[in-house]
C-alpha cells in the first residue's frame, strides 16, 4: 500500500487561490490546484492508495470550519482518505474541539506554527499539547531559515515537556535546516515525513538524513498541491535505501501508527 502522508485540501471554490498562497510564501509554484478532486486523480494514476489529507487555520475562527470540510471529504471517500483536523492556539474551547475532532473519526491534528504565528514551546500552545497527548498525533510543519516559530529546538522542547505526545515532524524533520533537524531528532522517536524535501536532496543526503531520524519512523508525502504523487514516487524510489525501507515509509510506518 502507498499512503500519502501529507497532502493539502481545499474547497474548489478557493482552492486556486490557497495554492497559490501556499507557493508564494515558499516561492514554490504549486504544481496543482489543490482541490481534493485533482488530489484523488494524480494519485490514483501515480498508484496511490490512500491520501492523508489536512488544511492548516490561520485564525482560531476557521477552526470549526476547516474540521467539517475535512471530515465530510473523508466521509465521501472513506477508504481512501485519512482525515487530520485543524486547530489553533487561540481557539476558544481546545478541549471540546479536540473531542470533536475525535468524534468526526479525524485521525490527529496539524499545526503550522509559521502561518498561525505562534511558537511552538510556548505556553499558549500547551493546550493543544494536552489534550492531544496520548489520543491523536499532531503533524507539525517544522523548519524555515526566515521565522523561529517551528525551529526543531523548539519542538524538541514539546517533546521533553509532553513526553505521551505522538509527534510527527514534516519535511524530514526541518525544511531546508534538514541536518539540524536529523541531528536534534536522532533517537527521540518522533515520526517524520518526507515531504517538500527530495526535490532539494541528493538521493544519498536523502537517504542518510532518513535513517538518521531511524526508517521506521519516516512518512512518504507529496505536500499536494506544492508537488504531485508521481514526481515524489520518482524521487523517493531513486533513494539508496532497500526495498524493505522504502516498503515501510511508503505506507508501512503511518499504517502501523494510524490504521
Amino acid at each position: 500500500m502507498i499512503i500519502d502522508a501529507h497532502a493539502h485540501i481545499f474547497p474548489d471554490k478557493i482552492a486556486d487561490k490557497a495554492a497559490e498562497g501556499i507557493g508564494g510564501f515558499y516561492n514554490i509554484t504549486a504544481k496543482y490546484d489543490g482541490t481534493l478532486g485533482t488530489l484523488l486523480e494524480q494519485g490514483s494514476a501515480a498508484g496511490v492508495d490512500k491520501f492523508l489529507v489536512q488544511s492548516v487555520t490561520t485564525v482560531p475562527e476557521q477552526v470549526r470550519s476547516i474540521n467539517n470540510y475535512i471530515s465530510e471529504c473523508v466521509s465521501r471517500y472513506p477508504d481512501r482518505l485519512i482525515g487530520f483536523g485543524a486547530m489553533h492556539p487561540d481557539f476558544e474551547d481546545i478541549v471540546g474541539e479536540t473531542e470533536r475532532i475525535v468524534s468526526l473519526g479525524l485521525k490527529g491534528i496539524k499545526l503550522h506554527s509559521d502561518f498561525q504565528r505562534f511558537n511552538l514551546d510556548e505556553k499558549r500552545a500547551y493546550a493543544i499539547y494536552e489534550a492531544a497527548e496520548g489520543r491523536l498525533p499532531i503533524l507539525f510543519h517544522i523548519g524555515d531559515p526566515r521565522y523561529d516559530y517551528s525551529a526543531p529546538e523548539r519542538l524538541m522542547r514539546v517533546v521533553k515537556r509532553f513526553p505521551k505526545l505522538t509527534v510527527i515532524a514534516a519535511h524530514l524533520a526541518g525544511w531546508t535546516m534538514w541536518d539540524k533537524g536529523a541531528e536534534i531528532f536522532e533517537g527521540s522517536g518522533i515520526y517524520a515525513d518526507c515531504s517538500s524535501s527530495l526535490y532539494a536532496l541528493a538521493p544519498d543526503r536523502a537517504a542518510k538524513l532518513i535513517r538518521k531520524i531511524g526508517a521506521d519512523k519516516v512518512f512518504w508525502g507529496t505536500d499536494y498541491p506544492l508537488w504531485g504523487a508521481a514526481e515524489e514516487l520518482e524521487r523517493f524510489r531513486s533513494l539508496p535505501l532497500s526495498d524493505e525501507e522504502k516498503d515501510k515509509i511508503l505506507g508501512g510506518n503511518i499504517t502501523r501508527l494510524l490504521l
